[in-house]
């Protein structure tokens, strides 16, 4: 089904199905089941349901309340009322929306002296509100809960495709990306008029097929907010410049494949480690680079770009409020150590450098062909060969992903997509998950909650949203001289066969990353808590191991 699509006929409603399509659901072995489904057909929408689509949400979600007041039980409109929900960022409020569904589910005939056990025909609307639970749960930042819980869902109901879109964003942060776009497939297949199945879908389409459907569906109310539609718009802008355009992969050109790289101290406005980086060549001119977290790929200024004679490949183009304008440019070769990489694309920002101990961003992700050791106690970097994994073969080229395009984006050679691959000799690593550029670490907090951080490789210093360090210690406020900061006060962080106790804690809003990346993140985790370890990542397959090695450290 790989047509033109229509326009939405409402919001994700399984109503009925037509047409007959025979597929495996790739779950575990055990797990796989052969199953015959329809394509769901869409009644006209309702008026909360064109309320959605125009992203008028505030009136949606009162039309939704009132559908269900009307029709307690309805499962379309608490399907939409959840939607609309996580679109306002009220996560509780979409929590609270699905345990009572599921409760008055599990208990339709209450009160009635009926049996209490729901009809055969509950059974689907059942799976969809627990699809719906496994949203939720997604949101909430506990993704360990999804996967058992699609499982769940997908016994009741194999045919809900919201079930397929759900498991293919877990598949995708547990780095399992060939099971993704499978799920993505079939969740067009079983309704390809539902607007986040469509928008994943464009996403594994080639270029040009991809341009046309986006054009398709910007062109009629998807219930995308305005800064979704900002940045579609602007992919859509790029995609058009770039076709024509050849594939430039930054592939490694170098006999070797392992390189070291020793840090390099950025220091802030008090002349202390503000953090830490190191330094590569663009077309031969050394170019100081942050150590990033969450930014992806590599990132300079315009006057670095000019003294290094980029290439300019595309106009600059906002990036939203606030944001300077970038653009896009070419580099002959890149060094990084004694690697060298050729025909390569950066990021440029289109702005003065705001630095003037450094000259951009890099971000340990441009390293997922390989395998990256950051010694924060010798204070260097190592990146070597990973295992090979028998999805790639051995034609596989290692290249430096220096631009942020998804991990399987079809256009990029040797892209993939493919599963994680778990190799005998890494069978000690911990699993984490990958969201967009980031890598999300499980942290137990004082040995109690387990929430979820980013994990901050340039930073010097750890902090945690109020709300997560108020569950689980003290909270003071810090006057600095230029403001009043919170504190948390001791926070025993537990992660990967880890522990670290850490004091002071800087607590900050984490609200917008965690809007961003569609989880809630609960802070990031920086240098003054795994400064005494040895970290080991492999982003192909989503793998991280800490060591520590007694009395051993940087030398001055």
């Amino acid at each position: 089904m790989r047509g033109r699509i229509s326009a939405p006929a409402g919001a994700v409603r399984l109503i009925s199905r037509v047409a007959v399509a025979t597929v495996l659901i790739c779950f575990p072995a055990r797990y796989l089941f052969a199953v015959s489904c329809d394509v769901v057909k869409h009644n006209p929408p309702s008026d909360a349901d064109k309320a959605f689509l125009a992203a008028d949400y505030a009136k949606a979600e009162s039309l939704y309340k009132a559908d269900l007041t009307a029709h307690p039980g309805n499962v379309a409109a608490t399907e939409g009322l959840v939607h609309v929900l996580l679109r306002e960022q009220k996560v509780v409020d979409a929590d609270d929306a699905v345990k009572e569904a599921l409760e008055a589910a599990s208990n339709p005939t209450a009160g009635s002296g009926a049996p209490a056990s729901p009809a055969p025909a509950a059974v689907p609307k059942s799976g969809a509100l627990l699809t719906l639970r496994g949203e939720v749960e997604f949101r909430q930042g506990e993704p360990w809960l999804v996967e058992p819980t699609v499982l769940a869902s997908y016994k009741l109901d194999p045919c809900n495709p919201r079930t397929r879109l759900l498991f293919a964003r877990y598949s995708a942060i547990t780095s399992r990306y060939a099971t993704a776009r499978q799920q993505i497939l079939l969740a067009h297949q079983f309704d390809p008029a539902d607007p986040e199945i469509r928008l994943a879908w464009i996403g594994t389409l080639p270029l040009a097929q991809r341009i046309s459907e986006m054009e398709a569906y910007l062109s009629v109310p998807t219930g995308d907010d305005p800064e979704t539609l900002r940045r579609l718009h602007t992919d859509l802008e790029r995609w058009k410049k770039n076709t024509g355009e050849p594939p430039r992969s930054c592939r490694l050109v170098s006999t070797n494949s392992t390189a070291e790289i020793p840090f390099i101290n950025l220091l802030g406005y008090n002349r202390t480690t503000r953090a830490f980086g190191v330094q590569v060549s663009l077309n031969g001119n050394p170019t100081r680079l942050q150590l990033g977290a969450g930014e992806g790929g590599l990132t300079t200024y315009r006057s670095i770009a000019e003294r290094a004679k980029l290439k300019s490949l595309s106009q600059p183009e906002s990036n939203g409020p606030g944001a300077k304008p970038s653009y896009t440019a070419y580099a002959d070769s890149i060094k990084v150590g004694n690697l060298e990489f050729k025909d390569c694309v950066v990021k440029v920002i289109d702005a003065p450098n705001p630095n003037d101990d450094g000259d951009g961003v890099i971000g340990m992700d441009v390293f997922s062909d390989f395998l990256v050791t950051i010694d924060y106690p010798l204070h260097k970097v190592q990146v070597g060969p990973l295992p090979q994994s028998p999805a790639q073969g051995t034609a596989h080229v290692a290249t430096l992903k220096t631009q942020t395009a998804p991990v399987d984006d079809p256009e990029i050679p040797n892209a993939g997509p493919v599963d994680r691959y778990i190799a005998p000799e890494m069978k000690d690593y911990t699993q984490i998950y990958r969201v967009a550029n980031g890598l999300i670490l499980p942290a137990a907090l004082n040995s109690a909650q387990v929430k979820l951080f980013i994990l901050d490789l340039g930073a010097a210093t750890t902090n945690i949203s109020p709300g997560a360090a108020m569950d689980v210690t003290k909270v003071h406020e810090k006057d600095t001289g230029i403001g009043k900061i919170l504190i948390a006060d001791e926070i025993t962080y537990n992660f990967a066969h880890m522990s670290q106790k850490v004091n002071g804690v800087v607590a900050a809003e984490t609200s917008t990353i965690s809007n961003h990346l569609g989880m809630n993140i609960s802070g990031f985790i920086g240098a003054n808590t795994f400064s005494l370890l040895v970290m080991h990542i492999d982003y192909r397959d989503g793998l991280v191991k800490f060591d520590y090695i007694p009395d051993r450290g940087y030398k001055f």
